[in-house]
């Protein structure tokens, strides 16, 4: 197969020099064999240049971006994400006060004073953390106070809120959490505190947030157009072919992957290195899962609490409900027994109808008897009257 990157780096091996070489010793043998298949593909990938080195792994990054050793090249990439001119003064402490579990999904945590006193932190995070927008803020706001406190000791007496410089926050996610991904065209996120009214007041911190598995799909095969652009590519990309288009392009890569590609040539140091990593991307795929976990815990906590609140919503209408029930029964109650009472009534009035009614028919028939001894004696006087008139 043809080897592109090799002909930028002859220092590269053959597959077949790496695997000499590791079946040579026993404990790199043992060591390669511990790996899984495609983890043993991907070493000897990157060893050969076969692909490209994947410059986020952390014993990759620090060596090469290191601020003591090679300043120039962080103050490099900090010019064009910020946009000025970056000098490195000096590298500071980092912070001990990090919660344990936040440190252990870092892959790089790097924190430099600049020339000017402001201070930038730079993280790598191979797994993005849920709630990064929170967790960057809380860790700015204690390096806000960190260099507050340092600056203080320094001036004494003397001190002033304006020696307080900014504090950016630089986060690159390898895998960027899912907010990142409602804005697919978009790798380059910045954040600062700004007033609705046009009051303009420096409230010191502000964020960079660089999705760079957004950066890839949206850079796939197209040209670099800018300084930054080239960095994201030799950042996030091990595509030979675009590491070549990086280093015909922009020329002043080829010492950082040469850089590399030197320190690949110590088998026993990288394969040491390569497996720490191995590790630690065990345990923050853990951790991820964890906190995904737990945030679907939270969430169900939340739903639950939602549903209790409508369930009792709904009990306490059913409990009203039953008591309009229950009035509308008494009313109904009140209302048969008014009826009741009225039919009872109306029954008596129909017993007397009928008595009254009997009392009638006895009265038209004496009547009708009385008529027919009328109508008889009628009869008599009027057949007495005919014989007296024939006499």
């Amino acid at each position: 197969m043809n080897n592109k990157l090799a002909m930028y780096f002859p220092m590269l091996r053959t597959r077949e020099e790496a695997l000499s070489e590791i079946t040579g010793r026993s404990d790199l043998q043992n060591l390669f064999a511990s790996w899984k298949k495609e983890q043993q593909e991907e070493f000897l990938d990157f060893i050969t240049g076969a692909r490209g080195v994947k410059v986020l792994y952390d014993f990759m990054f620090k060596e090469i971006m290191n601020p003591e050793s090679a300043p120039e090249r962080l103050e490099d990439l900090l010019s064009c994400l910020l946009e000025q001119k970056i000098k490195i003064l000096r590298v500071l402490p980092n912070d001990t006060t990090r919660i344990a579990d936040e440190s252990s999904l870092l892959v790089t945590d790097i924190v430099a004073e600049l020339e000017d006193g402001s201070v930038v932190n730079i993280e790598v995070q191979k797994i993005g953390y849920a709630f990064p927008g929170e967790r960057s803020a809380c860790y700015s706001a204690d390096l806000l106070l960190r260099q507050y406190r340092r600056v203080r000791s320094q001036k004494q007496k003397a001190f002033s809120y304006r020696d307080i410089r900014d504090v950016f926050t630089i986060v690159f996610f390898e895998k960027s959490p899912a907010e990142f991904h409602r804005y697919p065209d978009i790798f380059l996120h910045r954040f600062a505190q700004k007033s609705d009214t046009g009051l303009k007041l420096n409230l010191l911190q502000q964020y960079l947030f660089i999705p760079l598995d957004i950066f890839r799909k949206i850079h796939q095969n197209k040209d670099i157009q800018s300084k930054l652009e080239a960095w994201l590519v030799f950042l996030s990309m091990d595509d030979p072919e675009e590491i070549s288009r990086l280093l015909e392009t922009y020329p002043e890569f080829r010492p950082l992957y040469a850089h590399i590609y030197d320190m690949c040539r110590n088998m026993e140091d990288v394969m040491g290195l390569f497996s720490e990593e191995l590790r630690e991307l065990d345990r923050n795929t853990v951790q991820y899962m964890i906190d995904e976990m737990q945030d679907n815990i939270d969430r169900k906590k939340v739903l639950l609490e939602q549903q209790k609140q409508q369930l009792e919503q709904i009990n306490q209408q059913l409990i009203q409900k039953g008591q309009e029930l229950s009035q509308q029964e008494q009313q109904l109650e009140q209302t048969n027994q008014q009826l009741e009472a009225q039919n009872q009534q109306l029954e008596a009035q129909n017993l007397q109808l009928e008595q009254t009614n009997q009392q009638l028919e006895a009265q038209n028939l004496q009547l009708e008897a009385q008529n027919l001894q009328l109508a008889q004696k009628d009869r008599q006087i009027a057949e007495l009257q005919k014989l007296l008139q024939n006499r």
